[in-house]
């Protein structure tokens, strides 16, 4: 291997060393020649002035006689000198006695040597005689040309230049040989060596070191070279035994692979039969599903049409004349219904948890009525020295944006289980509004929920302890399910609870208010509460009566009425005959309503009323209203100077079932409606042939024509192409409101329906007029 002499080490350390040493040389000549340079600038004017001092005494004796003659051989004597160019002589009253000059010296170097030293100079000489010192007889003036001795030192410059650098290349020839021989021939022979040599090969002989290098960098260089020979060499010796183990070891697995290749098939086969088995399990489950979704839709319009007909007969009986008992008793039976409903609704949410397919309403409802209803409803379930009392802000909204539907799971879940975990003491459902949200607070006096048990007690089929499940029953799935519906309403759910002192469950929901709190007509008198100081009775009644104009005082235990006072209230059926005694003021029982009192203890302590707790806003209203007086009206119910909306429109009612229909058409004459009946699809095209009608309340499934191609035809003339078309259907799945609207049904009503949703329906779908 060849190396080029300018990538030679040798070179390129003489290359280096010489520039080095040339750059010095070169600095050190430039420095003798500005100290050459300043010691000529010098020596001009030393000598010229050594010239002027030996002229001195003979000048002076020319100018002192005025003799021209020797004036002009003096002049001429020092034109004599090479750097004189010219002289002159001068008497002391400036008369010339003699001059004379001589051309400038003419060269190519003259330029450096001007531009060093100038192109001349001049010299003035003061003559004076030795016996007159103080008196000038005359002037001696030279002209010099530096040339003279400019020309001197660039010829010793230019030798001492020339002379550092043949020092130079002297220098490098000999650093070159030097580091040829000790460094480049020496490192030029291991290379060679090197690259004759085999790498394959296992047995190679050690690389020879150059002679006198045994103990410098080269020495050492090759005895590090030959220990790497002969680790290499043993890496590949023990890099070939393993090599050759692995061979073996392929060699073995492939054996192991080709066996396992053929379990591997026999596997495969036995999971394409599996796969198929489970396909087909697969499409059994789904028409299973589709079965179950088919049996639920058929079950669900089979047990709301007789659900309809019951609730609606109940509230039609509840708008006539009953006594309270009677009402109270139609109420319950009423609610039960509303429960058999709410079950329903509850086994239909399964598909809809199923599939995924949870939807919620966003429609005004009234929340305060919404949750004294559940509370009324659920208090059967209460223990006998329980206390439900249903605390609601009297400044809370007429109602509310939302799905009443899964308000009513919520409260019904936290209810049930704080009446189902309360033995004794108080259990309050408290209802307040700040801003856009709602806040809804259960609160009890039951067994409360330990600390390490409240993060488990919203998993599904889980209470807080196994013995819960023992002695109070239940699934587990009510708080599950309230969190649930909570998050999927974008709210949030907390507890606070203390074991063997009570719990507290607060649920914030986003329900905006939809409509301005309701406007009671002022009462006017004086209510006495006989109750414990404890009781949620005295805190419902210190809330609202004073709101309502009302004047609230407690009776203390054992005091007589006031004989001023228009009403006393209490929840102690032991202390009426006592009160009786002292006063014959107008008592209001509000107790549990399996402790009603007899009819002959009631008319023996007449005049006495008696209503169940928790008791509603309206019914403690109309309970006051009749017994005192509202303020600028003496003798008016709560319900007079309201003006209520009527519906006066022509309905028609598409329904074969009898019941429904007196349902349907008790309800809309009582909200002010004219109705007509058909019972099938194609009866109702002829009344609309008939009779201008202002909307249409049609069943879905009916003999003869279905309310779906019943509406396709309507929808077909453009007569009645804006026409209000209200579905009325059993069917409460999920797809159902997608088939009616498929078909131009403008609305969806399930049965059994409430008169609050229908006046919903009317409201948006016909103008409501007041009465004059």
């Amino acid at each position: 291997m060849d190396i080029p002499i300018t990538h030679r080490l040798s070179f390129k350390q003489a290359r280096l060393t010489v520039l080095i040493g040339f750059v010095l040389g070169t600095l050190l000549s430039l420095f003798q020649i500005a100290i050459d340079y300043a010691s000529e600038d010098a020596s001009i004017d030393r000598e010229i002035r050594s010239l002027l001092q030996i002229s001195h005494n003979p000048a002076s004796r020319i100018a002192y006689n005025l003799d021209a003659e020797l004036a002009q051989e003096l002049t001429l004597g020092l034109l004599h000198s090479p750097a004189v160019v010219g002289a002159r002589l001068a008497d002391n009253n400036h008369v010339l006695l003699a001059s004379v000059t001589r051309p400038l010296a003419q060269s190519p170097y003259r330029m450096v040597s001007d531009f060093l030293f100038g192109k001349s100079r001049q010299f003035d000489d003061v003559l004076r005689l030795d016996h007159m010192p103080d008196e000038s007889i005359g002037t001696l003036h030279l002209d010099i040309d530096t040339f003279a001795f400019g020309s001197h030192f660039l010829q010793r410059a230019v030798i001492t230049l020339i002379n550092g650098f043949v020092r130079s290349l002297v220098l490098a020839g000999l650093l070159l040989a030097l580091f040829y021989f000790t460094l480049t021939k020496p490192l030029t022979g291991m290379i060679r060596a090197l690259s004759v040599r085999d790498p394959r090969s296992l047995n190679q002989e050690a690389m020879p070191c150059p002679p006198g290098h045994e103990n410098d960098e080269i020495g050492v260089l090759v005895a590090v070279t030959n220990r790497q020979f002969e680790t290499v060499a043993s890496e590949f010796a023990r890099r070939q035994e393993a090599e050759k183990q692995l061979n073996d070891h392929l060699n073995e697995l492939e054996d192991i692979v080709s066996a396992r290749t053929q379990q591997l098939e026999s596997i495969n086969a036995r999971l394409s039969q599996s796969n198929e088995e489970l396909q087909v399990a697969r499409s059994t489950a789904l028409d299973m599903a589709h079965a179950r979704s088919a049996f639920l839709a058929n079950m669900s319009h089979e047990i709301r049409t007789p659900l309809n007909g019951l609730l609606g007969m109940l509230a039609l009986s509840l708008d006539g004349p009953l006594s309270a008992e009677q009402r109270q008793q139609l109420s319950i039976a009423h609610d039960s219904g509303k429960v058999l409903v709410e079950l329903l609704n509850d086994i239909l949410d399964l598909s809809k948890f199923d599939a995924g397919q949870v939807e919620l309403e966003r429609i005004p409802f009234d929340l305060a009525a919404l949750l004294e209803d559940t509370a009324s409803l659920l208090s059967q379930n209460a223990a006998p020295n329980v206390e439900l009392t249903c605390l609601i802000d009297p400044h809370f909204p007429a109602s509310v944006l939302g799905d009443p539907t899964r308000v009513r799971q919520i409260v019904s879940n936290l209810l049930s289980n704080a009446l189902k975990f309360t033995r004794a003491g108080r259990v309050d459902v408290r209802l307040a509004h700040y801003g856009d949200r709602v806040r809804i607070e259960v609160c009890d006096t039951g067994i409360g929920i330990a600390q390490d048990a409240q993060a488990k007690i919203f998993q599904p089929f889980t209470q807080a302890e196994a013995a819960i499940t023992r002695q109070y029953g239940g699934t587990g799935l009510g708080l599950t399910l309230t969190h649930n519906l909570t998050d999927a309403m974008n709210g949030q759910l907390s507890i606070e609870s203390n074991l063997g002192v009570g719990s507290r469950f607060c649920v914030d929901l986003p329900l905006p208010a939809h409509t301005p709190p309701v406007q009671w007509a002022p009462l006017k008198g004086k209510v006495l509460v006989a109750s414990n100081a404890n009781s949620g009775l005295l805190e419902m009644l210190g809330r609202l009566l004073p709101h309502w104009g009302v004047a609230c005082q407690q009776l203390e235990t054992g005091a007589a009425p006031d004989a001023d006072a228009d009403l006393l209230i209490t929840d102690c059926p032991e202390c009426l005959v006592d009160i009786r005694d002292a006063s014959r003021v107008p008592v209001l029982l509000v107790t549990a309503y399996g402790n009603f009192m007899p009819a002959d203890q009631v008319e023996a302590l007449a005049p006495l009323q008696q209503q169940a707790r928790p008791l509603p806003r309206a019914v403690l209203y109309q309970s006051l209203a009749r017994i005192l007086r509202i303020e600028g009206q003496p003798n008016t119910s709560p319900e007079q100077g309201m003006a209520l909306p009527a519906h006066r429109a022509h309905i028609l009612l598409v329904e074969d079932n009898p019941v429904n229909q007196l349902v349907a058409r008790g309800m809309l004459s009582k909200l002010g409606c004219d109705v007509v009946v058909s019972s099938n699809g194609a009866e109702a095209l002829q009344q609309l042939e008939q009779d201008h009608f202002d909307l249409v309340l049609m069943d879905c499934n009916m003999p003869v024509m279905n309310g779906y191609d019943a509406t396709r035809q309507i929808r077909k003339n453009e007569r009645w192409s804006a026409l209000p078309i209200i579905a009325l259907t059993a069917n409460a799945m999920p797809e159902e409101r997608e088939h009616c609207k498929a078909a131009g049904m403008s609305d969806y009503l399930a049965k059994p329906f409430r008169r609050e949703e229908l006046v919903a329906l009317l409201d948006q779908w016909i103008p409501v007029e007041q009465p004059q």
